[in-house]
């Protein structure tokens, strides 16, 4: 099961492993990405489904998002300027990008994943991106070269699975992008250390360390069909809505020098067994998540919890249950037949900012 991404309305993939567990149809393996990271971490540690569903919207979860806040970047005049520049190049990854300085929000150390509780009933295998730059490389011209190494983080049994596989990226069809053909293989993180990586967001948050190296998250490789197919002989995927033109796409072509609408198409198009169709989420769970806060007046961008502990948690619970009947309805449907795209997603509003 892909797990691609999510942002802050990663609560949608734990309830999905519910329905799909209850039926049955558990997979064996979480391929996770971004926010679809930290649901793997939870579904992972915690086996019972009441576990995850309380963990989501525990009080160690709300105090985690509370924690968050605006670096010295979040200035909102300077960052619009830098999100229309982003839109008006057409150029892939032209330069070297500062993941290490240019970022929204700092991530609180302490991260919200719960201790291992039992025997874990799956496998998990993490994305994220090995940086190939150092500091001392940022705002040069790229040229051909090539910045990122995507990488797994997985047990061995994953890992002997996708041993000499080239990233899914190196495929010519993806253009000149900035990252590497040989696609990496790290046994030695534990689940929730790989899930901190995976939510290195660029924009958003700073490249995560481990073991002497930077990395950016699973916004690398938000859709790793291809990877699934190497993990499993029955692929469950979602079927996603589009990302929004202004902030999103022009920061993937800016940074990683990916076309993130034809990536996109290729997910939705690619064949799966089964197809969970959350294509409405930003509009059936519009206010369910961490919202954005222009303060035109300080010039800054916050991110604004919901002002109790019994809103949040309500909202945990709008997205565990979001989750839950997108993948009953995906249960009833014949095999590999996909979804059609919900009407309701014409009207959803873009984001104010990239979906990590």
């Amino acid at each position: 099961m892909v797990l691609g991404g999510g942002g802050f309305r990663f609560g949608i993939y734990i309830g999905m492993y519910a329905a799909l567990r209850q039926a049955g149809k558990a997979p064996d393996v979480l391929l996770a990405s971004c926010g679809g990271a930290i649901a793997a971490a939870i579904i992972h540690n915690l086996p019972d489904p009441d576990a995850q569903r309380k963990w989501l919207s525990s009080a160690e979860m709300y105090q985690f998002w509370c924690s968050l806040r605006s670096t010295r970047r979040a200035a909102l005049v300077g960052t619009l300027l830098r999100a229309a520049q982003r839109k008006l190049s057409r150029s892939n990854a032209p330069v070297i990008p500062d993941l290490f300085n240019d970022y929204l929000f700092e991530i609180p150390p302490a991260l919200p994943f719960p201790a291992a509780s039992g025997t874990p009933e799956v496998d998990v295998a993490i994305i994220g991106g090995k940086l190939l730059f150092g500091p001392e490389d940022v705002g040069r011209r790229r040229g051909q070269r090539k910045l990122y190494a995507e990488t797994i983080f997985c047990n061995q049994r994953a890992a002997s699975a996708l041993r000499g596989m080239d990233s899914p990226l190196a495929d010519e069809r993806w253009g000149e992008h900035a990252i590497a053909r040989e696609m990496l293989i790290d046994s030695t993180a534990t689940v929730t250390e790989a899930a901190r990586i995976s939510i290195a967001d660029m924009i958003y948050f700073r490249s995560a360390r481990y073991r002497g190296d930077e990395y950016i998250g699973g916004v690398l490789d938000l859709f790793p069909v291809e990877i699934a197919r190497r993990l499993g002989a029955e692929v469950i995927m979602e079927f996603k809505e589009a990302f929004d033109q202004v902030f999103s796409i022009p920061a993937w072509r800016a940074v990683l020098g990916v076309d993130g609408n034809a990536r996109l198409r290729y997910a939705n198009s690619h064949l799966a067994d089964m197809r969970i169709d959350s294509s409405d989420v930003s509009v059936v769970l519009e206010k369910q998540q961490l919202q954005q806060r222009l303060d035109w007046l300080h010039n800054r961008i916050e991110l604004q919890m919901p002002p109790s502990y019994d809103l949040f948690a309500q909202h945990m619970r709008d997205q565990w249950q979001y989750g839950y009947e997108r993948a009953q309805e995906a249960l009833t449907r014949p095999p590999r037949q996909q979804p059609l795209v919900r009407r309701a997603n014409k009207y959803s509003k873009p984001l104010s900012s990239i979906e990590p």
